[in-house]
């Protein structure tokens, strides 16, 4: 598959839920309102929906949320998905998790063939992340990764960078990381959906990020890929890597391989851009998959080139009215 600017999409993201057991405050407003579950399509509507992804050359899929393990009957799903993997047809199949369900399910995920996932951790202390949560438990997560590491889940942690939290932290993360045997990315907050308070405030350039961390730690470009936006650096000291997800500071959408399916069938085909398509409308209306093939079609006429976020003194609030929570970053 090809967009109109040459790129591929080899790569669909779907968030199986817009709930979550958290409140991130650069991801959701403390007081939500979810979609009524008469909504949110069947899993057997979005394995329908994969799969014609799948037959067109998808070869990654990512769950996500929401948080994807709170959704019931997520490991059936997974499970579904999985015999793509057994055919060949899927290359890899992920998800990205706040981690606090990762005790009942690291072995679970093993067993349907998911080797790596990315864990969301912004900070390993305690009342800074029940803050940044509203009121999750550090323990929890800590306990969910230990599982996953028992398990022989590949473990990246996916940190927000955030302007008087992440910044206390640096040599933290870098440490733990390097203590478990994980990788790291630091990823910019996005200005999605209104969060009750100010992004300037909170907005970190990893420029920064980068700068002080190199202050005492030996950092080497990489060419090392994984499909996404991250650019890589090895850490000398540890051997470990640490990535940089720069949406804001410096783009990535010439290279942008992915689509975004939502739990409610609407297909956006950039994060950026309030641009998307029904496919729940299109599952629905018909069993042939024909329309539903034509719908990719028109998704790959309407990508745009890229998005246009931005934080600065003179554009504070969302660049979008949707939140994090609803496509899954």
């Amino acid at each position: 598959m090809k967009d109109t600017f040459g790129r591929t999409i080899t790569y669909l993201r779907v968030s199986v839920t817009d709930r979550c057991d958290f409140r991130c405050s650069y991801c959701m407003a403390e007081d939500m309102t979810f979609l009524p579950r008469q909504e949110i399509l069947s899993f057997e509507e979005m394995e329908r929906i994969c799969s014609a992804f799948i037959k067109r050359g998808v070869t990654k899929i990512r769950l996500t949320g929401g948080e994807p393990l709170v959704r019931r009957g997520i490991m059936e799903f997974i499970k579904q998905l999985s015999e793509h993997l057994k055919t060949g047809a899927l290359k890899e199949l992920t998800l990205t998790t706040n981690g606090s369900q990762l005790d009942k399910y690291a072995s679970q995920l093993v067993d349907c063939g998911i080797k790596r996932i990315n864990v969301s951790l912004d900070t390993l202390d305690s009342d800074r992340f029940t803050e940044i949560t509203r009121f999750g438990k550090l323990e929890q997560v800590l306990s969910g990764l230990e599982a996953a590491k028992k398990a022989g889940l590949k473990v990246k942690i996916n940190t927000v960078a955030l302007k008087g939290q992440t910044d206390q932290e640096l040599d933290d993360l870098l440490s733990f990381v390097a203590d478990h045997g994980f990788d790291l990315t630091f990823i910019e907050t996005m200005p999605l959906g209104e969060i009750g308070g100010s992004r300037v405030d909170h907005y970190l350039p990893l420029s920064e990020v980068r700068t002080n961390i190199e202050k005492r730690w030996t950092l080497t470009d990489t060419d090392y890929a994984t499909g996404g936006p991250a650019r890589f650096v090895d850490v000398k000291e540890t051997g470990n890597r640490i990535g940089f997800i720069t949406p804001l500071s410096h783009g990535f959408c010439e290279s942008c391989n992915r689509m975004r399916l939502t739990c409610k069938g609407t297909l956006f085909m950039c994060l950026g851009q309030d641009g998307n398509l029904d496919l729940r409308e299109v599952v629905r209306a018909s069993e042939s998959n024909e329309p539903l093939q034509a719908a990719i079609d028109q998704a790959l006429n309407l990508k745009p080139k890229g998005h246009e976020f931005v934080i600065d003194e003179t554009q504070d609030g969302p660049a979008l009215n949707r939140h994090m929570s609803v496509t899954g970053g």
